[in-house]
C-alpha cells in the first residue's frame, strides 16, 4: 500500500463513513428503544447501538436533541411524500397512495409516542406548516374527484394515520398487513358518498396541537 493509499484509508473521508454508521445505528436504535419506552435513558440507545456514550453525545448533546432529531426525521418523510404524492395528477390516486406510503413507513409510531418531551426549533415548525398544507391539498383534491366524502377534513387524515400506527403485533410482516388491511377499510369509510353524516364536528384548526407544547414535566 502507497504512503496516500494509507492517508486516504485513515483521513477524514474514512472518518466520515464511519460517523455516517454510527449515526444511522444510533438512529435505527433510538427508534425501537423510544417506541417501547420513550422515558428510556439515552444508555439504552448506546447499548442498543454497540456504541459507546461518548459516539452518541458527539453527535447529539442530549436526550431532546436526539428525540429531535427523531421527529423531524419522521417530519421530513411525510413532507416528501406528501410533495411526491401532489405530483399526481389523479386526486384520489394521490391521496390513497400517500396514506399507503406513510402507513408503510410507520411515521406516525414514534411522532405520536414522542409528542410534547422536546421543544421544537423553527424549521420544525416551518416543516409542520408544510405538511398540513401538503394534506389539506391532498384532500381537497381527493374531495373534488367525488371520491371522497365532502366532511373529511385534512386532521382527520392525521387521526386515520394515528389509527394504523397503533396496530402492532411480535411479527413486523404481519403488522404491516394488518395496517394495510385496516387502512383499506378506514379508506372504504372515507369514499363518496357514504352510509349517512359523521357523528360531531371534525377536529378544529389547532385542536390537535396541544401534544406538541412541551409540558412542565418535560421541561
Amino acid at each position: 500500500m502507497t504512503q496516500t493509499e494509507t492517508t486516504d484509508a485513515g483521513g477524514p473521508p474514512a472518518r466520515r463513513g464511519r460517523a455516517a454508521r454510527n449515526d444511522s445505528l444510533i438512529l435505527d436504535a433510538a427508534r425501537e428503544v423510544f417506541l417501547r419506552d420513550p422515558t428510556a435513558p439515552v444508555a439504552a440507545v448506546a447499548e442498543r447501538a454497540g456504541v459507546g456514550m461518548s459516539a452518541l453525545y458527539r453527535r447529539y448533546a442530549s436526550k431532546e436533541d436526539l428525540l429531535r432529531r427523531l421527529c423531524h426525521d419522521g417530519l421530513r418523510r411525510f413532507v416528501a411524500e406528501a410533495e411526491a404524492a401532489d405530483a399526481e395528477p389523479d386526486g384520489w390516486t394521490a391521496f390513497t397512495r400517500f396514506l399507503g406510503r406513510i402507513v408503510e413507513a410507520d411515521v406516525h409510531s414514534l411522532t405520536v409516542h414522542l409528542a410534547g418531551t422536546f421543544t421544537s426549533t423553527p424549521e420544525m415548525r416551518q416543516d409542520a406548516e408544510r405538511a398540513g398544507a401538503l394534506s389539506a391539498s391532498l384532500v381537497e383534491r381527493a374531495a373534488a374527484t367525488g371520491r371522497l366524502r365532502r366532511d373529511i377534513v385534512a386532521d382527520d387524515v392525521g387521526l386515520l394515520l394515528e389509527a394504523c400506527a397503533a396496530i402492532r403485533v411480535p411479527d413486523p410482516g404481519r403488522t404491516r398487513e394488518l395496517r394495510r388491511r385496516h387502512l383499506a377499510m378506514l379508506l372504504d369509510g372515507m369514499a363518496a358518498p357514504g352510509a349517512g353524516s359523521l357523528p360531531g364536528p371534525p377536529p378544529a384548526p389547532g385542536e390537535l396541537n396541544w401534544r406538541w407544547r412541551r409540558s412542565e414535566g418535560n421541561a
